[in-house]
């Protein structure tokens, strides 16, 4: 099965809180492979690999709802539920996220014009 790991090190490597990653599982979007004999959660480097996907939804805008969906569909499990007509459901998801990124894209274009107007006007004061 691969190296376990401990909650701590899962945050280190994904960058997500130790509270986030408890709520993902509490919502049931990952569940860690094992518990150790104390009851501390243990991960693989499959179930890291899960909350990277759940990563890469969160920015997009992807409900939970949704998460579940595409997880059944990128990365299905035993319990996952059956997703009827998973291709036509991946292109909506791929067209959400699209749109998400379009509108990110804008954002942060107006953020660096902004952020570009600041260092000119430290550059060359009034």
């Amino acid at each position: 099965m691969g190296e376990r790991m401990q909650i701590g090190e899962v945050a280190e490597r994904t960058g997500l809180s130790l509270r986030t990653i408890r709520y993902y599982e509490e919502v049931g979007l990952v569940v860690p492979s094992a518990r150790s004999q104390g009851g501390f959660r243990l991960y693989t480097d499959p179930d890291v690999d899960r909350l990277e996907l759940i990563k890469g939804m969160k920015p997009l805008g992807f409900q939970l709802d949704e998460m579940r969906d595409l997880l059944a569909i990128l990365d299905p499990t035993p319990d996952a539920p059956e997703i009827e007509e998973p291709q036509r459901r991946l292109a909506e998801f791929s067209e959400q996220a699209e749109q998400s990124c379009q509108k990110l894209r804008t954002r942060l274009a107006l953020a660096e014009r902004f952020a570009a107007m600041l260092r000119e006007r430290l550059d060359h004061p009034k």
